[in-house]
């Protein structure tokens, strides 16, 4: 059994013991050994939780149970629903757009919202991509409270 099917297979079985109904589940497989997965559910909410908290439960349990499975191969895995990630990931680099076109025009550096490490690296990764040769990030903050400031350079 390859990686792609236990970690279906042991999302089924974690989503049915919790008694969460999904209608699928997508994986994609973006990297060698990194893995894209979506589930789509009729109830969301309860899968997402308070600002992904629940998503991110899943993926830390996912990831463990595999881990076992899989005889501790490397693998990395995002787990989403119903796209939410995807959404919010879209909703922070369209912030990020909004404040570097502000600072092109003013000057002035700005700050983000705190946010997961995860979205933080990817404005990192934005604002080091070609055209934003004139702008730089700064982490600062600690734990959930962390959060970037775009200035220029």
């Amino acid at each position: 059994m390859d990686l792609e099917d236990i970690l279906k297979e042991t999302l089924e079985e974690l989503l049915n013991k919790l008694e969460v109904e999904y209608s699928k589940i997508d994986i994609n497989e973006e990297d060698k050994g990194s893995f894209n997965i979506n589930i789509q559910s009729d109830n969301p909410s309860l899968l997402i939780g308070h600002h992904g908290d629940n998503i991110q439960a899943l993926q830390h349990i996912l990831k463990t149970l595999v881990w076992k499975k899989a005889q501790n191969e490397q693998f990395n895995i995002m787990v989403d629903v119903d796209d939410y990630r995807k959404r919010q990931e879209e909703n922070v680099l369209n912030l990020a757009e909004r404040k570097i076109a502000y600072i092109r025009k003013t000057g002035r550096p700005q700050t983000l919202p705190p946010m997961s490490p995860y979205l933080r690296r990817k404005i990192h990764m934005l604002c080091m991509s070609p055209g934003y040769d004139d702008v730089e990030t700064i982490s600062e903050g600690e734990g959930d409270q962390r959060y970037i400031i775009i200035k220029s350079k």
